[in-house]
């Protein structure tokens, strides 16, 4: 065992504490506790804290030595550890030391605010043949009694100072270093023949904190040391993931292997990401069971998020919405041809057996549409989504001939729509919004029942209120024609129906009390026909 020697200057008085050590066989200690720092840099007895008249006479030999450590005066230290900062202003154990004590300390009061200074003292200097002083901040020294031979074979830095001084005993000196725990940390495991066994039970900040002073020490041992641990532990969190990485990178100019530890990070396969995106769709849309679907599709769609916030090329977006718009039309195809299937007069008549997989696959084949709706959406390209999906006579046409149950998903992509451009969200061309509603607003008509009180996910205001600004968006006159039809429905069908009164009392306003166009002086009631109301 070996001790570090703590001294303590404050303002005339000098404390002296031994701490047992570890040391190498070489004699010095090759991970220091980051605990002896701590306390060290701490306060425990504050300036303004009335302290203890020192004793005048001499404590007897028999104490223990922690006493005598404690109490002594501070010229009896062991002399095999002393310093140049002890030495100052203290010389032996007699009565003209004490007496000159107090004369030192008399000024007190002028100086309460003057920091205290620490010093720490590493390794045997019986031993050494070469000391390192280390300058911190607030005062914080640190001595380290070390060996030429090891840190010439280790580091360059201090090769290259040895070399420039070659007294019989030199002394380097370091000013204000920044960490001057992982500095002596690190000069210390230059000691040791196993360093990765020395990191594994590290934390990834504080390997990170070693490998920065590796590398300004020209450490290059511990430094692929310290990549290998990085390499095989776990990062944990995306700030300590982006720490590790800005690390590693800044060691590619030194001609560090790190390419095992941003493999972690990157690839060097060519394969285009389009075609991995592409596959991972693929699994998602064709998988068969319910909740990992449910939660894949909730676990990509946030991320694409994310990536919508990231800039990135026009190419490789429009790549992507390609990949997207493709699957869309595969279950458009899809969803069709189950429809005619289910809508076959003999279909009905099937067993149960029969008909289940078919139904089954035409509500997976409308969630799938329902999410890449909303991914398309979210990326500010569904527009062509409006423009696929108001082309589907054929499918409406079919809408009425299958079982509520069976159909009332394909309401669901047909209510995103309306609340897409109600929000602004979705800007097609007016042809495109007018047939969107020439075509699906009535068998969304149809489903409202069931969609309110079959789906958890329905939100009768949202839907209605887009449903309404979609009307609103069109020229007055079908404007007209769409809600007047809808009046018919709703005064049929009640609270069955939406409801868009909102939206009628807009059009009527338009229409009967304050209209844009030019009218002269006339009355715009007296040009006005009154237009039949037709049930559907």
């Amino acid at each position: 065992m070996a001790e570090i020697r703590l001294t303590k200057v404050e303002q005339g008085q000098t404390k002296i504490r031994n701490v047992p050590i570890a040391v190498t066989p070489e004699g010095f200690w090759c991970c220091p506790s980051p605990n002896v720092f701590q306390k060290s840099l701490k306060t425990p007895n504050p300036l303004n804290k009335p302290k203890a008249p020192l004793p005048t006479t001499q404590t007897p030999a028999h104490k223990k030595q922690t006493s005598v450590t404690e109490k002594r005066p501070a010229s009896a230290a062991p002399k095999s550890g002393a310093v140049s900062d002890e030495k100052r202003g203290v010389s032996s154990d007699t009565p003209s030391v004490t007496a000159s004590v107090p004369a030192e300390r008399t000024p007190r009061s002028k100086t309460e605010n003057v920091p205290r200074k620490v010093s720490i003292e590493f390794g045997e200097p019986g031993t050494s043949d070469l000391r390192v002083i280390l300058l911190g901040k607030q005062g914080f020294t640190v001595k380290l009694n070390v060996h030429k031979n090891i840190l010439v074979a280790n580091s360059s830095f201090f090769a290259n100072k040895i070399s420039v001084q070659q007294p019989v005993f030199p002394c380097i000196e370091i000013d204000d270093c920044e960490d001057v725990e992982i500095c002596v940390e690190t000069i210390g495991l230059m000691y040791c023949k196993e360093m990765k066994q020395r990191l594994i039970k590290q934390s990834v900040s504080r390997v990170l904190r070693i490998i920065k002073v590796a590398e300004q020490l020209g450490f290059q041992s511990c430094m692929q040391s310290c990549l290998e641990y990085l390499e095989a532990v776990p990062w944990v969190g995306e700030e300590e993931e982006e720490r590790v990485v800005s690390s590693v990178l800044r060691l590619q100019s030194d001609g560090i292997g790190v390419t095992p530890v941003l493999k972690r990070v990157s690839s060097d396969i060519s394969k285009p990401h389009k075609d991995t995106f592409s596959h991972i769709l693929e699994l998602v849309l064709k998988s068969n069971e319910e909740r990992g679907r449910r939660e894949m599709k909730s676990v990509v769609l946030k991320l694409l998020r994310e990536n919508n916030c990231l800039p990135s090329s026009s190419g490789s977006v429009d790549s992507y919405n390609e990949i997207i718009y493709g699957s869309c039309r595969s279950c458009l195809d899809s969803i069709l041809i189950l429809f005619k299937q289910a809508a076959e007069p003999e279909f009905s008549s099937n067993s149960t057996d029969c008909r289940e997989p078919v139904v089954k696959q035409m509500v997976l084949e409308a969630d799938n549409l329902s999410w890449m709706l909303e991914i398309l959406t979210d990326r500010q390209a569904a527009d062509e989504f409006a423009v696929m999906w108001a082309s589907q006579q054929e499918l409406a046409s079919l809408h009425t001939k299958l079982p509520i149950v069976s159909r009332h998903h394909v309401s669901c992509i047909t209510a995103k729509l309306f609340v897409g451009i109600g929000k602004g969200e979705l800007l097609p061309s007016k042809d495109t919004r007018n047939l969107l509603l020439q075509t699906w607003l009535q068998p969304l008509i149809n489903d409202y029942s069931w969609l309110q009180h079959g789906s958890r996910s329905f939100d009768r205001k949202v839907v209605e209120e887009g449903i309404g600004r979609t009307i609103l968006t069109l020229p007055l006159e079908e404007q007209q024609s769409i809600l007047l039809s809808w009046l018919g429905s709703f005064l049929k069908s009640g609270d069955n129906c939406p409801n868009l009164q909102r939206a009628f009392e807009v059009w009527w306003r338009r229409t009967f009390v304050r209209p844009y166009a030019e009218t002269g002086s006339t009355r715009p009631l007296d040009h006005v026909t009154t237009p039949k109301v037709t049930e559907h």
